[in-house]
């Protein structure tokens, strides 16, 4: 009942509640973002929703467009200034996400909406992470976000699919929120998110 009703009511009804913070603190952070980073504020991209279905996710951007001499962008890590770290630090570039969540695009919890090419390097059992929406944040955020492996995250996106229930959402929401004020799990070693998946390992 839950998983075919009760969770995106649940959704919607924390979308709303939590609607004027979001919006207040985008109000702010919009001049502070195209002040320091520049246009567009909005980061649009594609990703597979549930099923697979594409959609465009929105984030507040992070990241500057410094580009080579070859008109190349630079990699993350060199885009990625100490605001923009900040930013995804605080969790506060996935705000704009609370308008896919009212869309019914993306879930509260749910596997993190990955690349539309990660598709076909999935084997059957990792694409079942797909049978949900995707989340703001889920199963494998609480445990190591961007500093586990991939077929841990991905094992973990399965496993969340298999006991998705109420109350474990309210478990993952309460440890996300633990987690963002403790800045943990942003990047993983080396890198200054996730090194891209490669298929099956």
């Amino acid at each position: 009942m839950y998983k075919r009703f009760g969770k995106r009511f649940f959704d919607l009804l924390v979308t709303l509640l939590l609607a004027p913070v979001v919006l207040i603190l985008l109000l702010i952070l919009y001049p502070t973002v195209r002040y320091r980073l520049g246009t567009p504020v909005f980061f649009w991209q594609e990703r597979p929703g549930r099923h697979g279905k594409p959609f465009y996710i929105v984030k507040l951007r992070s990241m500057t467009n410094a580009r080579d001499a070859d008109g190349e962008l630079l990699p993350d890590e060199n885009r990625l200034t100490p605001f923009g770290a900040f930013l995804r630090k605080t969790s506060l570039d996935e705000l704009p996400e609370f308008w896919n969540i009212l869309k019914g695009d993306m879930s509260l919890v749910g596997p993190r909406p990955l690349r539309m090419d990660y598709l076909p390097l999935y084997s059957g059992h990792q694409s079942r992470r797909h049978e949900v929406r995707p989340g703001l944040t889920g199963w494998a955020q609480i445990h190591g976000r961007n500093q586990t492996t991939w077929p841990d995250r991905l094992n973990r996106d399965v496993w969340y699919v298999d006991h998705l229930g109420f109350f474990l959402d309210l478990k993952i929401l309460f440890q996300t929120l633990g987690q963002v004020f403790r800045k943990q799990g942003i990047s993983a070693a080396q890198h200054s998110t996730m090194p891209p998946f490669r298929g099956e390992q």
